[in-house]
């Protein structure tokens, strides 16, 4: 058994940040990674997605993008490369290829238990990602044999997917950007459309992330919010990596020739089940567009900031009078499902009583128990600590917090 002050599980840019904070501070630790540097974005996404945030916005601690292309939108090739730069010049003492399989506690510490052997450490941190795996409902297992599921973990291009038509549940950042990636291949494509938060790629001159950073959306603490649990499930903006495209919206997705249906809502014999409620959700996606635009024109009315473009509003979502209610997927007109249904992290290998009711885990801005942090979450502490941009204030404070309970400890 080895025994080490610190651990951190995962060396994406949550567990990249921490190391270098840690090492800022002097405080010894080891990054455990189940597979290469930045493994979920060598592995675990499609092979056309791009970052919904521009590279200048891709800054970690000591670490900021410095290339030609500030405007653009890296690849995940980009981002693990970008990521490689960053645990080399940190001299992250990463060890890849360490698969954690249990962490749990006893009066001495926390037990970490790898492929590799064990560990025993007084302080762990969590940073093996919020998308882990796929939130597929339950009665997806109900679905008949012959259609292909997969989801946006396992899906690499439209040539994974047999020929014939496809749905795409989930309207989302993933879903609308895998809905039209797939019906520009040929394939005729289903998008079944819940909750969804519609936005332009640029407004009044700039990309619509300067307008969150500088107007305070982003920074906005998780104490400011009514309901933190909601907060942290809102859905990521209908955008895409293109400066070139203002709206990858369901209005754009129509436009293509994709069917917009309402929410699935399940299954009944061979008949898949929208809701009724599509125009209610498009209708609440635009008043939520356009509340975020309203707050921006009035920060800009507030700071003075002379800007030559006036406040515009966008046409509304318009949808067809009488959407299809149910699918009948026995006739063979759908060969695959696309669940781009929203992820969530993998903690089967925490076995520590530190999870809510719902198997969701509890902590209080990154501080989850004595000894034992999380990183790189939805909402965290700040709208934007699952961002790259988001993860160094977090990964700074938490740092300090543990050499802070060092300190005590050892006075």
């Amino acid at each position: 058994m080895r025994h080490i002050r610190n651990i951190i599980i995962g060396a994406g840019q949550a567990g990249l940040a921490m190391s270098h904070c840690l090492t800022a501070l002097s405080q010894p630790h080891v990054v455990l990674e189940r597979g290469v540097v930045g493994n979920s974005w060598a592995r675990e996404r499609w092979d056309s997605l791009r970052l919904l945030t521009p590279n200048w916005q891709s800054r970690l601690p000591g670490h900021v993008y410095s290339g030609s292309d500030p405007d653009g939108f890296m690849t995940a090739r980009s981002v693990v490369e970008y990521l490689a730069q960053y645990a080399n010049a940190s001299a992250a003492p990463v060890q890849t290829g360490v698969t954690v399989t249990s962490v749990s506690r006893d009066a001495n510490g926390y037990i970490v238990a790898t492929n590799k052997g064990i560990w025993r450490a007084a302080n762990v941190v969590l940073a093996s990602g919020a998308c882990n795996r796929a939130s597929v409902p339950s009665f997806a297992d109900d679905l008949p044999q012959h259609i292909v599921q997969v989801s946006p973990l396992s899906y690499h291009n439209p040539t994974d997917l047999p020929k014939g038509g496809v749905l795409v549940v989930g309207a989302s950042a993933t879903g609308v950007q895998l809905a039209a990636e797939i019906h520009a291949s040929g394939r005729p494509v289903i998008l079944a459309a819940g909750n969804h938060i519609r936005m332009p790629r640029h407004y009044r001159g700039h990309d619509i992330q300067w307008w969150m950073e500088h107007a305070g959306l982003l920074s906005a603490t998780a104490d400011t919010v009514d309901d933190i649990a909601r907060a942290r499930s809102v859905p990521s903006l209908q955008l895409v990596g293109d400066p070139a495209r203002q709206f990858l919206d369901l209005n754009a997705l129509q436009n293509m020739g994709i069917e917009i249906v309402g929410r699935l809502a399940g299954m009944h014999d061979t008949s898949l089940m929208f809701s009724g409620a599509l125009a209610n959700a498009a209708s609440l996606s635009d008043l939520k567009m356009n509340r975020a635009l309203t707050q921006m024109d009035n920060w800009v009315a507030t700071t003075g900031l002379d800007l030559k473009a006036p406040p515009v509003r966008f046409a509304p979502t318009w949808l067809p009078t009488l959407p299809r209610l149910t699918l009948d997927i026995s006739c063979g007109a759908i060969k695959t499902v696309v669940w781009a249904t929203g992820f969530a992290p993998d903690y089967s290998w925490l076995h520590l009583p530190v999870f809510d009711a719902k198997g969701r885990l509890v902590h209080n801005g990154g501080i989850v128990a004595p000894g034992l942090y999380a990183l790189g979450l939805p909402f965290m502490r700040t709208r934007k600590s699952s961002l790259i941009d988001g993860v160094g204030d977090d990964a700074r404070w938490l740092a300090r917090h543990i050499a802070t309970s060092v300190d005590r400890r050892a006075a």
